[in-house]
């Protein structure tokens, strides 16, 4: 079935492209005027990416491919590029996100002084800073799993989840278990999963099969042959919403390998974050406008908000974050890159892909340079054998200006840490890739001063135990694989 629905798919940019080349060939024989057409246009178009470039590293291919190949490249870049102006999903989103913004108010009562950190998150990305918040960090899928059908039972008027995979098995069963449960108990249960991250796990008939259980199901951004076939922009956040009193994040999804079951890549080191607080109304609002973009439901947000005006607790700054690549601001990557260049003691980072831009780059060797403990952690076993490739070949530059960087032994780290100085961390779902920081919607938890900063750190130092430090001369590739390297690395924001 799944492979089914992905072969329709290509079916379907092929005849897209098919239409391009007939057209072409039907003005044959004013084949010079075409040319100049369409190399003019492709012109334009890399004009137009230079004016609104958000990263020229990003941009780089698109450019190289139109001014080589003008025809094929405008070809692709309408087919594959600009589906923002075209997705019927993508324009909801954007109309549903300004309905949204009326619920995110900063408490002007919260202190946050000249730390700009904080005010980059409350004005930019515009989720609020709060203080009374709990958070408990669990440094394994294995962790936080119990805690989450723990949560889940206590249910009393609504769940909220939203995750980029989903798939049959231990976790994902017993979840739906709670859920089937609570749905009889007059609870309200609202799945929305990305369709091509299970495409080859889920049926398409699978929603249908919710619904009839009394569980709402959104597959976000379906798969179609011909409308949807951009898959570039997908939901990759991971949310659970309970009551507006709990809410999960981190890297973890619903699939058994998250908790260290039949994974093919040895230990599955993730993590997630429980909240309760203040903070918890984000990710209740960011759940709440994905889904009235494609089901409008909701009159009122307020209906899902749980009062803590009773408890008035300083355990430190928390401010949840959200990252769409309709936005003008790359929250994702502006955040990374406060905490890396404010770094002074250290900085430790967790990521399955290492695949940066040149401001990334150049922000990290810079922090090692000037004195800071710069260690990244990288899977020992990865999942993806190209993409791991193109990991290694950034972390030769990093390597030789100062940085550490750890391949997690026992096997593959998933998990998306930032944590420096003893007092910043951030947690969610966003890898240092171009995938993550520019085209899909993603989510981060940032606290500052909080008690949960001594956890991450802790998880990140354990893990640095169980992981080998690459050496300079292992970082060191020999000609042809450079060469490799140097082509993925050209393609890497396409792939």
């Amino acid at each position: 079935m799944a492979a089914g629905r992905i072969a329709a798919a290509v079916i379907g940019l092929l005849l897209q492209i098919a239409v391009f080349v007939v057209i072409n060939l039907f003005f044959a024989e004013h084949v010079i005027v075409v040319d100049l057409a369409y190399t003019i246009g492709a012109l334009l178009l890399v004009l137009h990416l230079v004016r609104k470039s958000k990263s020229y590293s990003y941009n780089l291919p698109w450019i190289i491919i139109l001014l080589m190949f003008p025809l094929v490249g405008a070809l692709l870049y309408i087919v594959l590029g600009q589906n923002k102006k075209r997705s019927k999903t993508l324009k909801g989103i954007t109309r549903q996100s300004q309905i949204s913004s009326k619920y995110l108010t900063q408490d002007k009562s919260i202190k946050f002084g000249n730390n700009g950190r904080l005010k980059y998150i409350s004005d930019f990305s515009k989720y609020p800073v709060s203080c009374n918040n709990d958070i408990n960090y669990y440094p394994l899928g294995d962790d936080a799993f119990p805690v989450m059908l723990e949560e889940l039972k206590k249910a009393k008027k609504f769940i909220f989840l939203e995750y980029f995979i989903i798939n049959h098995g231990k976790m994902w069963n017993s979840i739906l278990k709670i859920l089937e449960q609570k749905v009889k108990e007059g609870v309200e249960v609202r799945l929305m999963y990305d369709d091509f991250g299970c495409v080859a796990l889920l049926d398409k008939k699978y929603p249908q099969e919710l619904e009839k259980k009394g569980i709402k199901c959104v597959p976000f951004n379906r798969l179609n042959a011909f409308v949807g076939i951009i898959m570039n922009n997908r939901d990759h956040r991971k949310i659970l919403v309970i009551d507006g009193k709990v809410a999960f994040t981190g890297g973890i999804n619903l699939a058994d390998e998250y908790i260290n079951i039949g994974s093919k890549y040895g230990h599955w080191k993730d993590n997630a974050i429980k909240i309760s607080g203040d903070a918890v109304w984000s990710y209740t609002v960011m759940f709440l406008t994905m889904w009235n973009a494609a089901r409008h439901e909701d009159e009122d947000y307020n209906n899902f908000k749980y009062d803590f005006k009773n408890r008035k607790t300083d355990k430190g700054f928390v401010a949840p974050y959200a990252d769409s690549p309709l936005d003008v601001e790359v929250t994702g990557e502006d955040v990374y890159l406060n905490i890396i260049n404010q770094a002074e003691d250290y900085l430790y980072i967790m990521t399955p892909y290492l695949i940066i831009d040149t401001e990334m780059t150049n922000a990290l060797s810079l922090a090692a340079k000037r004195g800071v403990d710069v260690r990244i952690i990288i899977p020992g076993i990865p999942d993806k054998k190209i993409v791991y490739t193109l990991t290694e070949s950034y972390a030769e530059p990093l390597i030789k200006s100062g940085v550490k960087v750890y391949k997690y032994t026992p096997g593959f780290v998933h998990a998306k840490v930032f944590v420096a100085d003893d007092h910043i961390a951030t947690v969610g779902t966003i890898n240092l890739d171009y995938r993550s920081l520019y085209l899909h919607f993603e989510c981060g938890c940032y606290m500052e001063d909080a008690p949960a900063v001594g956890a991450v750190k802790k998880d990140l130092l354990n893990t640095i135990s169980k992981s080998r430090e690459i050496t300079p001369e292992e970082s060191t590739v020999k000609f042809w694989k450079g060469v490799w390297q140097s082509i993925l690395r050209l393609i890497a924001p396409l792939l």
